[in-house]
């Protein structure tokens, strides 16, 4: 594994802007988008069958998606109800454990679970006791392995007193918490108000209770957003020193998202200040001693993300980078979705369809999609691309029991416009992506997707930057 060269990144403003366009953010490769609306259940059932079987050595993670929020932040993309009704959540918990209950009757004995998550929505949108109820199911169907990874995004305005030290009791030790931006005009114009001695707050008490790796999610591209908010909310969380950063570009997709209809366009800033609000970020927190992990995520030198990436063991899946090997993923809640084995599958987008399914006893799954060979080639090699920054063409070979050069001909040809650029370096046993390239890793992982080959129009996907 070529690591030495992983660590340095280089910000080429003129490089970023010629290559900026629409593309895949690859959570999972085929991308969601690719997933077929017909029956998958039966594929899904089959994988967890020949997992029990022991086809697969892989460790399992869970996700659970918690659709609710109090109020709506109008930038949101996510699958969230907007609600103040509590007892909404009860009537999901009821549905969530038949899904469960439906799941654990798949596996031969109880499953050991290394990871799990909780998304949304806000997953803090529960009361302590609708949490707890929701934690002991998911103990009574799994056994969670001592090392277990547990995670859940936390929306600080919306923490019930007690609810750290109850997710610290059940085992969570990480969090992701949500700031956007700490500039009040910036919170106003998406709905979203929250003081910096709130999230500041929830940021130490974290710590008190021993939460040993705390992101914060940041957004460039929001209405009244300038290079000064930028230097503010920048200097704000660095002085905070959380473990991990994730700084996401705004996408204004308002026909897909609703939400975003309220945004004011005329306030939101024009390509050129946003491309300096990033080389601001990328900069000042490169120079506050952030290593740079790939794509929109940053990390502390000592944080296991940032070991991972140098240790050549990172990987990618739909919670964006991870520390733990390639997990089978058992995704529960509406829109989930898992992956085990070569399977795909995605559950109901709305809470109505989800629980119909459940009240005919099917598990509630409306799409998929079963990987072929050259899917799981392709996927192994975005991955590498987007995780080390390299594609070792010898080890692809043996891996795969192909000859990797002339598999992928095509595609190392199309490379020849990036490596005039200076993105990327390619030779018969290697494609490395450069340290001017690594901000635009994705641009290079695009090339290596046969279904972008077969013309899917691009305009559906969120901007590279």
């Amino acid at each position: 594994m070529h690591t030495t060269h992983i660590t340095p990144l280089e910000f080429d403003s003129e490089l970023v802007s010629r290559h900026d366009g629409h593309g895949p953010r690859y959570t999972s490769y085929p991308t969601a988008d690719r997933f077929a609306p017909h029956p998958v259940t039966d594929a899904y059932v089959a994988a967890i069958k020949a997992r029990n079987a022991g086809a697969s050595a892989s460790p399992l993670s869970l996700y659970v998606h918690i659709p609710f929020c109090d109020t709506v932040c109008y930038y949101c993309a996510c699958n969230k109800i907007a609600t103040r009704h509590k007892s909404r959540a009860d009537d999901y918990l009821d549905d969530l454990e038949r899904e469960i209950a439906m799941i654990r009757r798949l596996f031969a004995d109880k499953p050991v679970v290394s990871q799990l998550h909780f998304g949304g929505g806000t997953p803090t949108f529960l009361t302590n006791d609708q949490m707890c109820r929701l934690l002991d199911m998911l103990h009574d169907a799994f056994d969670f392995a001592s090392d277990a990874e547990c995670s859940i995004e936390i929306d600080p305005r919306r923490l019930q007193e007690g609810a750290l030290a109850l997710l610290r009791e059940y085992g969570f030790n990480r969090m992701s918490i949500g700031v956007q931006d700490v500039d009040e005009r910036v919170q106003k114009a998406i709905n979203r108000i929250q003081p910096t001695e709130v999230t500041h707050g929830v940021l130490e008490q974290a710590r008190e209770l021993g939460f040993r790796s705390i992101n914060m999610d940041l957004i460039y591209g929001l209405p009244y957003q300038d290079t000064v908010t930028m230097a503010r909310t920048l200097e704000t969380v660095v002085n905070w020193r959380p473990d991990r950063i994730a700084l996401y570009s705004y996408a204004h997709l308002p026909e897909r998202f609703m939400p975003q209809r309220r945004i004011d366009t005329q306030k939101m800033p024009g390509p050129k200040e946003k491309l300096a609000m990033l080389k601001l970020a990328v900069t000042t927190l490169l120079d506050a001693g952030y290593v740079y992990i790939g794509m929109d995520h940053f990390a502390l030198p000592d944080d296991e993300l940032a070991q991972a990436l140098d240790q050549g063991t990172l990987q990618r899946n739909f919670q964006g980078y991870s520390t733990r090997a390639d997990c089978d993923l058992i995704a529960l809640g509406v829109s989930a979705i898992s992956r085990v084995g070569h399977v795909y599958a995605q559950n109901a987008r709305t809470v109505e369809e989800y629980a119909q399914s459940l009240d005919r006893g099917e598990l509630p799954l409306i799409r998929g999609l079963v990987m072929n060979r050259d899917d799981e080639v392709r996927r192994d090699a975005i991955h590498s691309l987007l995780c080390q920054s390299e594609l070792d063409l010898q080890a692809m070979s043996h891996r795969w029991e192909i000859d990797a050069g002339a598999y992928f001909a095509t595609e190392i040809e199309s490379l020849a416009d990036l490596e005039r650029d200076g993105l990327v370096t390619v030779s018969d046993e290697l494609i490395q992506v450069t340290p001017k390239g690594r901000f635009l890793a994705r641009v290079v992982a695009m090339r290596f997707d046969k279904y972008l080959r077969a013309g899917t129009p691009m305009v559906r996907y969120s901007k590279v930057i």
